[in-house]
């Protein structure tokens, strides 16, 4: 059951990624699987990192179960070479493509969809001069190429990209790449376990990191230090697999719940323990527990790593339950602390303020992703919340914990009229020749910058009578430009991909504060006390 049902989550998506796919073979525009440029015409580029949907339809070709309509079409192999056409008619002169804007010559597109292009070359056994070329240089592109930002994932991915042209060429050409790519990953691995992603460890980007080096570890069996680095990888990834088998979320640095089964599949085959992890996912996928991805922009990405999943799925898996795990763990690096008693278990992101999830008895039963305020300012109003990733103040004992700092303004920003032009005109003049540094100002702008708000809080957790108390202050001299209050179960305020998707934990309530604002006196204390059951 385990096996079918990724494939049978991954099979639901193909017609929604044909449908995004421009499948009219006299359409200048044949292949492209950006819909919003192609059919309803709203952008004036294509997006690169659409193109890897190619892969899903050349891993459905072949995926033989029952409930598989698509099972050995040969149109899918039409459609395939259609897309990598148009992902070589579409791309730059050096190879390189656009993700969001014109001329960004975005790292993470251009090596999604090189992946997704060469395993489906090799899929279907083609034999086609021009797509190699293509191929080629785009892999001299992202070998030569540095990326703003510390994404692990994209690292990994590059590696993998590299290695697989390496492979099907029979060629050396990128040793020296692969190496120097590979070694930065390896440095970016804390020594608790996890990969950096931006500001930290983020157990959902991290699953796709796994399954992307346990591919190069398979192409390299030999390299020890890979090996040491998946099983430190697995082991942490252990952490974050909850009750009720879903994984990751709002106390992450990336606020995903992604999980990419495949890497765990690998590495299964030397490391059984990694097969408990996706034995309990499969459980919550079964339940409809696991996040929707069906967007069109983020969907592939788990197309084809349940696809593989399914491929590679070991068959003979072992009896023994997952080893238990410590009452208490601490990752002190990334900020995390889980605490697990009296079948309750806590996961804390001190780190963000106290963000907190709760499970028992294999349930999510409180999500919490701090306070948030709407505050006016002047004639506009901002978002002040407590759950941005910040130095603050820690302290940890066996039956309390607390953290306080400061508030931050939430990242609002939205493109107008003006600000899209503008950026249009960077990008159409200066902006091409300096594409990183566009991007390292975005980044800036929407995920890593940060600014104080003028709001102090306080979270302290108590484990009293077997369950957590949670008692928060907030304290302000401006309580009159407070409009309202709340404290969100899942929100987030810096721009990720794939996060913001919705699963069914999102339906727990908001608790409503802004009652309670009236009357607050500057300097006085809004305190709420809970008790986690």
């Amino acid at each position: 059951m385990s096996r079918d049902i990724f494939a049978k989550k991954a099979i639901e998506e193909i017609p929604k990624i044909l449908t995004l796919l421009d499948r009219n073979p006299h359409s200048p525009t044949y292949g492209c699987f950006d819909r919003n440029y192609w059919h309803y015409k709203i952008i004036d580029f294509p997006s690169g990192m659409s193109q890897e949907f190619v892969w899903p339809l050349a891993l459905v070709y072949s995926t033989n179960i029952s409930e598989n309509p698509f099972y050995q079409k040969e149109v899918l192999k039409d459609w395939v070479c259609a897309g990598i056409s148009f992902a070589a008619k579409s791309s730059h002169n050096d190879s390189s493509c656009d993700d969001y804007y014109p001329y960004e010559m975005a790292a993470g597109a251009a090596a999604f969809s090189l992946l997704a292009f060469i395993e489906s070359y090799k899929a279907f056994d083609l034999n086609d001069e021009k797509f190699i070329d293509f191929f080629c240089k785009r892999a001299d592109w992202l070998a030569g190429h540095d990326e703003s930002g510390r994404l692990s994932n994209h690292q990994a991915l590059i590696v993998l990209c590299l290695e697989l042209m390496s492979d099907l060429l029979k060629t050396s050409r990128w040793d020296r790449k692969k190496q120097d790519r590979l070694e930065k990953v390896l440095s970016w691995q804390d020594d608790e376990g996890w990969f950096q992603e931006y500001e930290g460890c983020d157990p959902g980007y991290h699953t796709l990191t796994i399954s992307l080096l346990a591919r190069v570890y398979d192409l390299n069996p030999g390299n020890s230090r890979l090996r040491e680095a998946l099983i430190r990888a697995v082991n942490l990834a252990a952490h974050f697999i909850h009750q009720d088998g879903t994984y990751g979320g709002e106390y992450a640095s990336r606020n995903t719940n992604n999980y990419f089964p495949h890497g765990f599949e690998l590495v299964g085959k030397w490391e059984p323990d990694a097969l408990f992890i996706n034995d309990r996912f499969a459980e919550a996928l079964s339940n409809n527990m696991a996040p929707c991805y069906s967007d069109d922009h983020i969907l592939g990405h788990h197309t084809w790593n349940y696809l593989l999943t399914w491929r590679d799925y070991i068959s003979k898996r072992p009896n023994l339950p997952l080893e238990k795990k410590p009452e208490r763990t601490w990752l002190k690096n990334a900020g995390i602390l889980i605490d697990r008693r009296k079948n309750t278990d806590i996961y804390i992101a001190l780190n963000k303020g106290g963000v907190f999830k709760v499970f028992s008895d294999s349930k999510l039963i409180c999500s919490d992703t701090q306070m948030s305020l709407l505050v006016k300012k002047g004639n506009k109003l901002k978002n002040a919340v407590g759950h941005l990733i910040d130095d603050y103040q820690v302290s940890v004992s066996n039956d309390t914990i607390s953290v306080k700092g400061k508030l931050g303004w939430a990242k609002q920003k939205q493109m107008t009229y003006l600000n899209m032009l503008i950026l249009r005109m960077i990008m159409l003049s200066i902006g091409r020749f300096f594409p990183d540094t566009i991007r390292r100002i975005l980044q800036w702008l929407l995920i890593t910058g940060k600014q104080n708000a003028d709001f102090y809080f306080e979270r302290i957790f108590t484990w009293k009578d077997e369950c957590w108390e949670v008692c928060d202050r907030l304290k302000s001299n401006c309580w009159e430009s407070v409009e309202s209050a709340v404290i969100c179960c899942d929100q987030t305020s810096i721009y990720i991909a794939m996060s913001r998707t919705f699963h069914v934990g999102q339906l727990s309530p908001n608790i409503n504060l802004s009652n309670r604002l009236s009357g607050l006196k500057p300097g006085e204390i809004l305190e709420v006390r809970r008790k986690i059951k």
